[in-house]
């Protein structure tokens, strides 16, 4: 039987592998090494700086740094880097950080005497004393209703895509304001397509261009850096989530679903000049197939209801993290667990364990709980150390006695964003 089982090899499952590693815990984590970051399309860069991207081990040995100096690459405030590099980094960390990566898939993870059977997608069962669940955002999914059921010909969300080339000299419809649908419809122009932009939204906003690293005293205090970006709210969403999870339920659902809104990077701004159709303050309210193949969409704007005819719809329209679609759970533990007010997402208490003993989250199904960070890759560096810390102290509390022994020293966290 395994200590944990970790489902889950993006960047904070790695992490939390990589401290379960280093505390001696007999751990085996699951899934394809960094899969959705591989999947994006190479034209991506990094929104995070550099400094704020590194996964997460206990000695900081395996920093994003490390692996960009090894490489001849400039890893520097201010210098966006490339996704791509960004996936290759977590597999490097994988492959020095995590001793015992399984590529396949979970496919259910269920109570048992003791603790769980894990069943892996060709059939094999485990045993684990805890578990713990990292599956990133692809489950979480968002796409507005009116598109709902339409063949993946007609719409795909945008994390369903590698390389665009394939829209070349096609007219495609992005929705959304944030990041990913700005950057979509940008790299769409640039390879030929016909991109336009239906967002909710009045205004794009946009990010800054950051303040130098290391500024005078007064510059530091007006505006902290953090790995959210600068600003004293930043600084408290990044550095103290154990305060957000303390919150009213209130409180906190209404930051989770206010705080860093949609933007786009500083460097994207220009390149996204060439993007000239918008629709701000627009909404797809129908959408339905063409005899000839196509998408007719009403949009709902300012001057009313628009119809169009477009040959696909990108929503890039983010995630929302919800345990009816952890599907991974078996339905009687998945309806079991204690939920984080109206939002769907399950509450999760100190040291990042839900209400069933044993279950540990990490990632998004944690952002009601612990806060925005948690939507970001940088809140990888503040999970793993305290998730495995409540691995251990539900080990001790089973077995009546010590569990594992750390293999590294203590040292800094590194701490991640996208």
């Amino acid at each position: 039987m395994y200590d944990l089982v970790i489902v889950g090899a993006g960047p904070y499952g790695l992490s939390v592998a990589a401290h379960a590693a280093a505390h001696g815990l007999r751990a085996r984590t699951f899934g394809r090494s960094m899969a959705s970051w591989h999947a994006m399309p190479s034209g991506m860069f990094l929104k995070s700086e550099p400094w704020a991207s590194h996964l997460s081990d206990p000695a900081g040995a395996y920093g994003l740094d490390a692996y960009a100096a090894g490489r001849g690459v400039r890893a520097e405030h201010g210098v966006p880097l490339p996704v791509g590099l960004f996936a290759s980094y977590g597999d490097w960390f994988a492959r020095r950080a995590v001793p015992s990566l399984d590529e396949r898939l979970v496919a259910a993870v269920a109570p048992a005497a003791g603790g769980f059977t894990v069943v892996t997608e060709d059939g094999e069962t485990l045993r684990a004393r805890t578990v713990a669940l990292a599956v990133g955002v692809l489950p979480f999914m968002e796409v507005p209703a009116p598109l709902h059921g339409l063949p993946r010909r007609f719409v795909t969300h945008s994390s369903h895509h590698g390389e665009l080339d394939g829209f070349a000299g096609r007219d495609v419809t992005v929705v959304g304001a944030g990041q990913a649908a700005l950057e979509t419809a940008a790299l769409l122009t640039e390879q030929g397509a016909k991109a336009r932009i239906v967002a909710r939204a009045d205004r794009l906003n946009w990010n800054t261009l950051p303040p130098a690293l290391h500024r005078g005293p007064w510059q530091s205090f007006r505006a902290p850096h953090t790995g959210l970006g600068c600003g004293w709210q930043n600084r408290l969403y990044a550095d103290t989530p154990g305060v957000f999870r303390r919150l009213p339920a209130p409180t906190r659902e209404r930051l989770f679903g206010s705080a860093l809104g949609p933007a786009g990077a500083w460097w994207l701004r220009d390149r996204f000049a060439a993007v000239t159709d918008v629709r701000l303050g627009s909404r797809v309210v129908a959408a339905a197939p063409t005899p000839d193949d196509r998408l007719r969409i009403d949009v709902a704007g300012p001057e009313g209801t628009e119809t169009w005819e477009t040959d696909h719809v990108i929503a890039a329209t983010g995630f929302t993290p919800s345990l009816d679609r952890t599907e991974v759970l078996a339905p009687g533990l998945r309806g079991s667990l204690r939920r984080a007010g109206a939002s769907g997402a399950p509450e999760v208490g100190a040291l990042f364990e839900s209400s069933h003993p044993g279950l540990f989250l990490a990632g998004l199904l944690t952002a009601p709980s612990y806060g925005p960070s948690m939507r970001f890759v940088f809140g990888a560096g503040y999970t793993a150390g305290r998730l495995v810390r409540g691995v251990r102290r539900r080990l001790r509390a089973s077995a009546g006695g010590a569990i594992g022994r750390p293999r590294t020293g203590g040292g800094r966290q590194a701490a991640v964003r996208t």
